[in-house]
């Protein structure tokens, strides 16, 4: 098993792929969604038919000849849609920041720092590759494997509804069509009863933590996917830069949380309500004189779009509103 990471190392690979899924999308349109329930798995035969062709979230047409049994995931989201779906023991590699169910910690690492090894991709004969979209997966190394013969889909969700489809065309992809159906029918049923809860309740301005880094505040970026999971959990949330996620302090300040969460505590117990109380500068924001600063452990669920992503939406709305999840 690869070594345990860092508090540091696990800051600076939250940074990348909050960094890219605060991207805009490709059109430069919004991707800010309040509605969980906009998009469905769409109808689909019982089985997939091969040789198949389907569209990924960078809007590559994508040839699968046969049923995969082998299948590289170049994400921990991917992984976890895969396992989902039942295909945990199809994946012959995987990322060493995958920890998620538990069997994959025996698959290869094929992702080692956030780079990625075509050289172990290759050795593991993958018969499809699950990569992350945007940037996440550079476009190089999509284009490498896409070049050496490989199926390679590029999932980038940047919503629930994202999500949903996500989990839809792996299945589609895999011939897991039922399965994935039942779990996306599920997701929505879930994310739906959230938003009811939450629909009359005060809307609190919620400064979400992703980490403090060398000086720098990060958080969520405006129409990011993390901001809309703040919107659907009952709050307004407080965004930073949408290219780099930074907020300015003086921003922050401004800004006056009403509520500050820490979704960085769940890799650095230093990072605790004393320890904010006595950053300086902070002492003056709402959220601050009234201890409202909450120790966020379910970040990893927030931030990380797969099939747990309702998960994080229900602790995200216990966080907000505790009163109305007891």
């Amino acid at each position: 098993m690869a070594p345990r990471l860092r508090p540091s190392a696990i800051l600076l690979f939250l940074l990348a792929l909050l960094l890219a899924a605060c991207r805009p999308a490709a059109d430069g349109s919004p991707t800010l969604s309040v509605e969980p329930s906009v998009s469905s798995a769409p109808s689909a035969p019982a089985h997939s038919v091969y040789p198949l062709t389907l569209t990924d979230d960078a809007g590559r047409q994508v040839t699968i000849s046969a049923a995969p049994t082998r299948i590289v995931s170049l994400a921990p989201s991917n992984t976890e849609i895969a396992c989902a779906l039942g295909a945990c023991d199809d994946l012959v590699g995987v990322t060493d920041f995958d920890d998620y169910p538990a069997q994959v910690a025996a698959v290869t690492d094929v992702v080692i720092g956030a780079v990625v090894d075509v050289e172990k991709v290759v050795a593991a004969a993958p018969e499809l590759i699950l990569a992350a979209g945007n940037g996440l997966t550079p476009t190089s190394v999509i284009d490498q494997l896409t070049g050496l013969g490989y199926p390679v889909l590029a999932l980038y969700p940047h919503d629930l509804a994202g999500v949903y489809d996500d989990i839809s065309l792996v299945g589609e992809a895999i011939d897991a069509q039922g399965a994935a159906g039942q779990l996306v029918t599920s997701l929505q049923a879930r994310a739906d009863a959230v938003v009811t809860a939450v629909a009359g309740a005060e809307r609190p301005r919620t400064f979400y933590e992703v980490g403090v880094f060398e000086g720098s505040i990060y958080t969520a970026g405006r129409d990011s996917f993390l901001a809309s999971l703040i919107l659907l959990a009952g709050a307004e949330a407080i965004t930073g830069d949408p290219a780099s996620t930074a907020i300015q302090l003086e921003d922050l300040i401004a800004a006056d949380p009403q509520l500050i969460l820490l979704g960085d505590a769940a890799y650095d117990p230093t990072i605790t309500p004393a320890s904010v109380t006595a950053r300086p500068g902070w002492g003056d924001m709402t959220a601050v004189k009234d201890g409202r600063i909450v120790v966020v452990l379910d970040d990893v669920v927030i931030t990380r779009p797969g099939p747990r992503i309702v998960d994080g939406l229900e602790a995200l709305a216990k966080a907000i509103h505790p009163e109305l999840f007891p």
